[in-house]
């Protein structure tokens, strides 16, 4: 077993990146030859210098629904609701409400400005509840969170003023984000730094694109609180692959390349049961958990940024760098040492690291 202690790493508090770069593609990209056990220092806008013609983009096409939405209850107390995923009943939804545990079912909020009300009709043992919502016209609540909700950025990005929260909903999103796909509450983080410029220039040098989507959820940011990696539960997430990305993975004209540990993570989850392109949309949970000694069937290099310490996503990563055995872990580790006295930017906002 892997102690849980070997994905733990000290990173200073002002690496952790607040914003992101001034321009997307200008972010740094430290670049992994695995072949060569060698590791190189750029940035994002370099990418095109170390892709083929032929290769493939795998990307997670999921907008993020601004999620995060303020009210009040009658009383005047003030509650914040964050909109998980929508739950079978009219209205239903499975949300995260601050203050959770003074809110019994039962217990109602609202906000006029926006037209809705809220009633909680349910409580689930991992401290989400389920809300009951109608609003004023009858719109559907992602039109209402568009409209007034705030995007729910993770819990290390700091927004005391809300100063930032209009070109949040903007940056925190690819620029190839699906719109009739918003159904993330987080960002497929790896695709934030491409631009519409470099993507046309990725393909006019033969590079393909394959899209795919996976609902991006809180589990996402939950740290391994077990002893052993192998101990822990994973969460699980819904995701989707059309066909045509389907005929890509099983017959790819060159390498796959997958944008981000959101595309990995759906890619491995389908192929560990199907041998052959179906004829619609595959449609499951991904409940995999990757972690070293791991093989991969479907992607052959990957994108990606650094994570949270004891996270699944720095199992992945690691189970990336050496697949089918454990000597990742430390070269992990090595990378990540190096990351930090170079004073690359950490999560969600910061820099990229591109693994050959």
């Amino acid at each position: 077993m892997l102690s849980t202690e070997l994905f733990d790493y000290a990173l200073p508090i002002e690496l952790v990146a607040q914003a992101p770069a001034a321009r997307r593609d200008q972010s740094r990209l430290l670049v992994v030859d695995r072949a060569a056990h060698a590791v190189s220092h750029h940035h994002f806008s370099d990418l095109p210098g170390f892709l083929r013609r032929g290769d493939t983009l795998l990307r997670n096409n999921a907008a993020v629904l601004a999620a995060r939405l303020r009210a009040r209850r009658p009383t005047g107390g003030s509650v914040e609701c964050l909109l998980l995923r929508p739950a079978d009943g009219d209205g239903l939804w499975r949300c995260l409400v601050k203050p959770g545990r003074r809110l019994p079912v039962g217990a109602t909020f609202d906000d006029p400005g926006a037209g809705y009300h809220a009633e909680i009709t349910g409580r689930d043992p991992d401290g989400s509840v389920l809300v009951r919502f109608t609003t004023k016209d009858g719109a559907p609540m992602t039109a209402v969170a568009a409209r007034c909700g705030e995007v729910p950025l993770p819990p290390y990005i700091r927004r005391g003023d809300g100063s930032a929260r209009d070109s949040d909903r903007a940056r925190y999103q690819t620029v190839y984000a699906d719109p009739a796909r918003t159904v993330a509450v987080a960002a497929p983080t790896a695709g934030l730094h491409f631009t519409p410029e470099l993507l046309a220039t990725l393909a006019g040098g033969g590079v393909g694109f394959a899209d795919l989507t996976l609902h991006v959820g809180l589990g996402t940011f939950r740290p391994i609180s077990s002893p052993n990696i192998e101990e822990h539960a994973i969460h699980r997430e819904l995701y989707e692959i059309p066909v045509s990305t389907q005929r890509t993975l099983h017959a790819p004209p060159g390498r796959r390349v997958a944008v981000g540990t959101t595309a990995v993570r759906s890619i491995e989850d389908y192929l560990s049961g199907a041998d052959r392109p179906g004829t619609a949309p595959h449609v499951a949970e991904a409940g995999i958990f990757i972690h070293p000694p791991r093989t991969f069937r479907g992607v052959d290099c990957l994108i990606t940024n650094f994570h949270q310490p004891r996270s699944t996503l720095l199992c992945l990563v690691a189970a990336f760098l050496a697949p089918g055995g454990t000597e990742g872990v430390g070269w992990l580790r090595e990378i990540y040492a190096e990351a930090i006295s170079l004073r690359y930017r950490f999560f969600s906002y910061g820099d990229a690291m591109l693994i050959l």
